[in-house]
């Protein structure tokens, strides 16, 4: 009983300290966000005018105006959003296809040089994309894909982050289903179509969202591939808004704030079901 006693000052002691730190480092990661929105929607000339001496109008504007936003969507943002939109559902929808095609033979089919094959596939998420972005760029300009679409989705449809959690979803699949299903005489793509991504709703859709933020974000290959403005995505649109002797701040704030707002719309409806997939990644029959 004393025991208990004695640990009863020393939890309130520890919730004391880390309530107070962990409200400091969430201000710090929200106050630039709300500087931000802030920012969008007040005059231009006011953005900087807060800032010293520092006050609370930085972050609650007392004025506020569509200025910004209006000037945004009259000049050629609009169209680098909706190729962005095009670009990241293209790549979902064929990145899903081949992802989940990828991780059913990885998880499945039996065959020399899987664990080789799998290791290749770990491997190729953990090197980051810039390191390969440019020679990758100079072989898509040997093919002819520079300025298409198809130069901006390719690289993003093999994600290896997706096929690894399909697979390690699709290992939790009961084997005996699979048995039954080929005593039956079902061909593998019957299994594949009907067992398998019928049981994976969660787990296609969290690699669906790896895929679209993957390539919402994208920001390097774009400007790589890419020259004929437009083709331009909304990041290196959003870029070019800050040049190297003139920029407008009021705009370059209220596309990021678009650039946000419209991958929140999708991930949070959808959050219920990252969590649990991720998790049952790490667990196989």
């Amino acid at each position: 009983m004393s025991r208990i006693q004695s640990q009863e000052p020393s939890k309130l002691i520890r919730y004391a300290v880390l309530t107070p730190l962990a409200m400091l480092v969430a201000a710090l990661f929200v106050l630039p966000l709300l500087w931000m929105l802030a920012s969008a929607v007040r005059p231009p000339r006011d953005i900087l005018r807060y800032l010293s001496p520092l006050s609370l109008r930085v972050i609650v504007p007392t004025d506020y105006s569509t200025e910004s936003f209006r000037a945004l969507l009259d000049g050629p943002f609009p169209r680098a959003v909706a190729n962005s939109l095009i670009v990241s559902g293209v790549t979902v929808v064929a990145g899903l296809v081949v992802c989940s095609m990828a991780a059913f033979g990885l998880s499945v089919l039996r065959f020399r040089l899987r664990g080789v094959l799998f290791a290749v596939v770990v491997v190729s998420f953990l090197v980051p994309f810039d390191a390969i972005a440019i020679p990758l760029a100079s072989l898509f300009r040997t093919w002819n894909l520079q300025n298409s679409y198809a130069g901006l989705v390719l690289p993003g449809i093999g994600n290896g982050l997706a096929i690894f959690l399909l697979r390690q979803f699709f290992l939790g699949i009961p084997w005996e289903l699979r048995e039954a299903a080929l005593v039956d005489g079902a061909s593998w793509w019957r299994i594949f179509w009907s067992i398998y991504l019928r049981l994976s709703g969660p787990a296609l859709v969290s690699a669906g969202l790896i895929l679209f933020v993957f390539q919402w974000q994208a920001y390097l290959w774009p400007l790589l591939i890419v020259s004929n403005q437009r083709l331009d995505v909304a990041s290196v649109a959003l870029a070019k808004y800050l040049g190297q002797f003139d920029f407008d701040f009021g705009q370059l704030f209220a596309g990021a704030v678009i650039v946000a707002i419209i991958p929140m719309l999708i991930l949070l409806p959808l959050q219920r079901f990252f969590a649990p997939s991720i998790a049952r990644a790490g667990i196989k029959d």
